[in-house]
């Protein structure tokens, strides 16, 4: 980004600033109980009911304060829920009853506070983002005790461990926090006049917990972590303007270290600053330059160290990446607010060139700077021992040797050609030795053929003197030229091979995370993300995930992977913690691997570990963090796959048990009514009964029973087809036939319809079972008959193309919706309304379908036929030695 651009906001934070439907969070926050949090909460929440706002108290705490309880007079109040604990009764906070009610401002005291067992949550805080999540702004009360990252903190200054603990991660998603503060004098006051405790437990607790000098190191927490919120929001808000800084509203600190010996005391140096800035954030930054030469492997390896120990002293890390070394710099501090910069300077060499500390003193404006010399730091360790690495003078040995085969060449030329450019053979030298060893080699080749061509060619021959004064500037040109030529082609060498190990690098994780992409398990993406990182390493990887209350090795490239009690230990401190552990960390360094969390969107999915040596270079360190987000993802996404998988199918079988249930209650149920009320008339009143009514009620009896023996046999078929139990005998078979006896079959219902035949007069037979495509025929046919009014025609018909057999059903109800078509043969699947009370329970063309297609053939519906009405079903049954073709 150019000076002169203009700033365009953080799209990060223009995302995090646009939570969708995320309630607003206050916290009212104090030094310690007492200080008149809830006191303050209510005051301000009885202002906001009084201009009409909609204010519910969830649940406050008031412990029997006067002055509390009376601000609750004229507010809702929520009843608690109670929870029974070993034979006790708790009143908890009813998050359930919140959500129902959805307020515009919900009161939910003591954020930290541990729920009963059986709640939904076991902490208050979680209650709370539950609240938000719905929408619904939330008010709060927090000690500064309660901060989990504090914990150890206050219990030396206070001698009381707090047990009670809120991730400083859920406050700082805090929208606002208004600090309740008031002197320890003030407070230790109200504590005698009984204001807080009563009795023994105010003078216990004044002798124990309310000294004063532990009231002032609480009050000094508490305004540190006030103000540490502020600042924090006045950069988002910085961000969100796209504002440049510095604002010194708070110090923000950053270092800048390269990859030499320094680096290591300018990341400690940088603690010690910040310890002197009231705890002030601080950053380790490095600049990779893409057109530099790299580092070696000493200095890479120093650069990792200075990393690692700034994590591991609580800074933040970050690699930035220019050409323009004071611009990224200096672009980076003024986007984060930065108000000191730590950079260092030796007596061998300068870390970053006067250039850069010129630059800053001159540019950083409203920055403070601070150069850290090398007796400063106190660096005395020795050198990390580097690995293997290819041997630097060979390049310029052979950029010799490629100047003395130049100028070979050069004395064969001047032997046979007169007046010869030889300058040009020695230029070529140079070009090929930049080109093939790079920078400094093709420097080394520069000189060594502005000598040569000298030494060699120029009168007088075989000495270094220059006789005439037009070869002064022949030489002097040539050098010029030469050095010119070799730094260009060294330059661009070096820059050749960095964007060729940069796209290496991209296609290596673009062919990982299409890997990772197509593994559909847990175990899928676990193999591939172990065989892409031992592949990617050399070495051997492994990859954990939990099991039960455990982890175990869900995939290893080699597999079989030696993990000892050390290598688990380490292993679970890093899926417990969240942190690396093992080899080359600070956790348990003896194990044999180094083991890094898997940390998925949601939550951690995983532990990955792979050999120390592995991963030696910066380039694999970065590939192998690269290939960890991407494969934790992917297990992520794997078991989320697994868990829709798992929903999607208990609810299919929560609608199909459903559709059951009301088929067993009305389907069922009516026909068993109806031959109970026919049989009931006959046993009371038959002898009075004429006849014809008799003859009614026998025969509304049989067709019920047909009706619920129908039913019973639709259950079966399915539960056989379900069961995967249904067995087809094939046997030649005339359609035909088949269809004639399924019409006889449903005579009796047709009711007044009339059926019309359509049959060729030789029809090929097909291999099928006869009985099953009965029955699905027969299915096919009661469903015609129960949507398609009476006096209708259902026309039946049959005839065969190139490789199957077609039947054709047709009726002319009022048709089924186009959306509807790929549907109809859905279990449980019917039309709102039949013509014919006796529609079934909606079994009947799916068990039609499983019959076809257990024969081999298909089936399938169309809808119009005629003028907007009419449904035809079509059943395709393949010819012998024949392939199916698609009829529709």
């Amino acid at each position: 980004m150019t000076p002169d651009e203009p700033r365009r906001p953080d799209p990060d934070a223009l995302l995090a600033a646009t939570r969708a439907q995320r309630g607003r969070l206050k916290v009212f926050l104090g030094m310690s109980p007492g200080v008149g949090k809830t006191y303050e909460m209510l005051k301000a929440a009885r202002r906001e009911a009084a201009k009409d706002g909609d204010v519910v108290v969830g649940v406050v705490e008031t412990h029997g304060r006067k002055e509390t309880q009376s601000l609750l007079r004229g507010l809702e109040v929520m009843p608690r829920a109670p929870i029974d604990y070993r034979g006790a009764t708790l009143m908890e906070f009813d998050l359930d009853a919140a959500l129902a009610r959805r307020p515009g401002l919900l009161l939910v005291d003591e954020y930290a506070h541990s729920n009963a067992p059986g709640s939904r949550h076991p902490k208050r805080w979680q209650d709370v983002e539950e609240v938000l999540a719905a929408g619904i702004d939330v008010w709060t009360t927090l000690n500064v005790q309660h901060l989990e990252s504090l914990v150890d903190v206050v219990t030396k200054i206070t001698g009381v461990r707090q047990r009670e603990t809120v991730p400083d991660i859920a406050l700082s998603k805090a929208d606002e926090i208004e600090l309740i503060d008031i002197t320890p004098a003030e407070l230790r006051q109200r504590m005698s006049e009984g204001k807080i405790y009563l009795g023994d437990t105010a003078r216990t607790a004044a002798e124990r917990f309310f000294k004063e000098e532990n009231l002032t190191a609480l009050r000094e927490l508490a305004l540190r972590r006030a103000a540490q919120t502020v600042d924090d929001q006045l950069l988002g808000a910085m961000k969100r303007a796209g504002v440049e800084g510095p604002w010194a509203a708070g110090e923000r600190i950053l270092v800048l270290v390269a990859p030499d010996g320094m680096a290591g005391g300018l990341v400690r140096a940088g603690r010690r600053l910040s310890d002197m800035m009231m705890d002030a954030p601080w950053t380790v930054a490095h600049v990779e330059r893409p057109n530099a030469p790299a580092p070696s492997a000493v200095g890479s390896q120093r650069l990792r160290e200075a990393l690692k120990l700034a994590d591991q002293l609580g800074g933040s890390t970050v690699t930035l990446t220019g050409d323009d070394l004071v611009g990224s710099v200096l672009d980076y501090a003024r986007r984060n607010n930065v108000t000191q910069i730590v950079l260092g300077k030796t007596r061998r060499r300068r870390l970053w060139g006067r250039s850069l500390i010129r630059a800053l003193l001159d540019e950083a404006n409203g920055a403070a700077l601070h150069i850290i010399t090398e007796e400063t730091t106190g660096h005395t360790e020795p050198p990390p021992r580097p690995p293997p690495t290819r041997r630097p003078w060979l390049g310029h040995l052979g950029a010799l040797g490629t100047v003395a085969l130049a100028a070979g060449a050069a004395w064969l030329v001047d032997q046979s050609v007169e007046s010869a450019n030889l300058a040009m053979v020695f230029l070529l030298s140079v070009l090929v030795s930049g080109l093939a060893f790079g920078l400094w080699p093709a420097i080394t080749a520069a000189a060594a053929a502005a000598v040569a061509y000298n030494f060699l060619f120029l009168e007088p021959r075989l000495t270094l003197s220059i006789g005439h004064a037009a070869d002064v500037l022949t030489f002097a040109v040539f050098f010029a030229v030469a050095m010119t030529t070799g730094w260009l082609t060294g330059r661009v060498r070096d820059h050749s091979r960095a964007a060729s190990r940069r796209a290496s690098a991209i296609a290596a994780v673009l062919a990982a995370t299409r890997r990772l992409s197509a593994a559909a398990t847990t175990r899928d993406a676990a193999v591939a993300l172990a065989e892409q990182m031992a592949a990617a390493t050399g070495g051997r990887a492994v990859v954990l995930a939990p099991l039960g209350d455990d982890l175990a090795v869900t995939a290893a490239s080699p597999p079989s992977p030696a993990i000892t009690p050390g290598d688990m230990a380490a292993a679970r401190w890093a899926w417990e913690k969240g942190e690396p552990a093992g080899a080359g960390t600070g956790t348990l360094p003896n194990a044999a691997w180094t083991f890094r969390p898997l940390q998925g969107v949601r939550a951690r999915a995983g532990v990955a570990g792979v050999e120390p040596e592995a991963v030696a270079t910066e380039d694999a360190e970065r590939f192998v963090a690269a290939l960890l987000d991407q494969g934790a993802v992917a297990l992520e996404r794997a078991e989320f796959a697994a868990e829709a998988v798992d929903a999607e199918a208990l609810r299919r079988t929560d609608r199909l048990r459903s559709a059951l249930l009301n088929s067993v209650s009305h389907d069922l149920r009516t026909p068993l009514s109806t031959v109970l009320g026919s049989v009931t008339t006959l046993i009371d009143y038959g002898k009075s009964l004429s006849v014809r009514v008799r003859d009614d009620l026998l025969v509304s009896i049989r067709e019920e029973a047909e009706r619920l023996n129908r039913y019973v046999g639709d259950l079966l078929d399915m539960t056989r087809l379900e069961g995967g139990a249904l067995t087809t005998r094939r046997e030649w078979t005339d359609v035909r036939d088949v269809l004639r006896a399924a019409v006889e079959r449903v005579r009796r219902r047709l009711d007044g319809r009339k059926v019309d035949w359509d049959f060729p007069d030789r029809l090929s037979a097909v291999m099928a079972d006869a009985s099953l495509l009965e029955q699905a025929l027969v299915n096919i046919l009661e469903n015609a008959i129960a949507y398609s009014p009476a006096d209708t025609t259902i026309e039946v018909a049959a005839y065969e193309d190139r490789g199957n057999v077609v039947i054709s059903i047709e009726d002319e109800g009022r048709g089924i919706p186009t959306a509807e078509l790929e549907r109809v043969f859905e279990k449980f699947r019917r039309m709102d309304e039949a013509t014919d009370r006796g529609k079934g329970a909606g079994l009947g063309l799916a068990i039609s379908k499983g019959f076809v297609e257990a024969m081999g053939g298909r089936i399938a519906a169309a809808s119009p036929i005629h003028e907007g009405k009419g449904t035809r079903i079509l059943i395709s049954l393949p010819k012998e030695r024949a392939t199916p073709v698609d009829f529709l």
